[in-house]
């Protein structure tokens, strides 16, 4: 026993010391791929400071969010000689949308502005595409969607059936009207009926004056469909097809931009939305190869942030019953 204690300690400090030797080099993985996650969100503003072509992703729900607008109107001040907004978005409020749009336009003002349309611009996200000079998409992709909407769960018959009654006292037979628990009154649902026509009216006008219609072409365009953009450029939804290949051309050509200029992507200086776990472990997945697992993680941002939604929509989205 004497003689195999010495031994037996010599193997235990080895299998500790290999232990050790995983863990540090785990922590040092772990600390080298949030070092990169870091240098991807927040480094390379060095570079905005030369002259260069700025592109912004618009991308998911749209709510006009802080970091979104600041990062336009950064741009706007900055030594990016145009900006191409590369548009993949079904929409979000319509306050939100308007923001991103007047910011665009205020961007527009003291450059060219080209809205590339990835796959969907389709209600608000094509609200931010008319804050654009000019629209191209892919042929494929979808536009349009001009319409607002709003919505709200009434759970009144399933109050009653399971004995439930919400007792309400108001200072007035509108005020929190509608609120889901009891039946909607003809006279609040007047009330949000006038919101959506306001607001609708308000975005059929903006598409008249961007996209220079008549009464009658923006009749076509303005009944809540999605068109492709093979249907929507006759119909003036869209101005060329293309990608953002074509976008610099366009700008070089038509807009004096000097050639050969590099495009250089602008994003949001947050730190993961605020370090937000599934926005994090997306990044750290798509740097380590991951490419589904970091979807995944998108959408699973994507669908937290639909959840905070309120107030009057700009949005396309399919019925799941058909």
């Amino acid at each position: 026993m004497t003689q195999n204690a010495p031994v037996e300690t010599i193997l235990d400090r080895r299998q500790l010391r290999r232990k050790l030797t995983f863990w540090r080099i785990a922590a040092i993985g772990v600390a080298a791929v949030a070092i990169i996650v870091a240098a991807a969100r927040f480094g390379g503003s060095s570079t905005h400071l030369t002259p260069h072509i700025a592109r912004l992703d618009v991308k998911g729900l749209i709510t006009g969010d802080r970091e979104t607008l600041k990062l336009i109107k950064d741009i706007g001040e900055s030594k990016a000689t145009a900006l191409i907004v590369e548009i993949s978005s079904p929409g979000g409020t319509v306050t939100g949308s308007e923001q991103i749009y007047d910011e665009l336009r205020r961007v527009a003002a003291k450059k060219p502005v080209v809205a590339v349309v990835d796959s969907l611009a389709a209600s608000g996200g094509y609200i931010a595409a008319l804050g654009a000079d000019r629209i191209i998409a892919d042929s494929n992709a979808l536009i349009g969607s001009i319409g607002v909407l709003f919505q709200y769960p009434n759970v009144a018959k399933l109050l009653d059936t399971i004995g439930v009654k919400v007792e309400t006292i108001k200072s007035s037979p509108l005020k929190a009207s509608p609120n889901g628990f009891e039946p909607t009154s003809e006279a609040a649902r007047a009330a949000i009926n006038s919101l959506v026509v306001d607001s609708y009216d308000w975005f059929k006008g903006l598409v008249k004056d961007r996209r220079k219609m008549s009464d009658s072409e923006l009749a076509t365009v303005s009944d809540g469909r999605v068109f492709t953009a093979r249907q929507g450029l006759p119909l003036k939804l869209v101005d060329a097809f293309g990608g953002e290949r074509d976008a610099v051309a366009w700008l070089e050509q038509e807009k004096g931009i000097a050639k050969g200029l590099p495009v250089r992507e602008w994003k949001k200086p947050s730190a993961a939305n605020r370090l937000g776990l599934f926005s994090l472990a997306s990044d750290a997945l798509g740097l380590m190869g991951f490419t589904q697992a970091a979807e995944l993680a998108l959408k699973a941002e994507n669908a937290r942030d639909s959840a905070a939604l309120d107030g009057l929509l700009a949005i396309w989205q399919v019925d799941a019953q058909h």
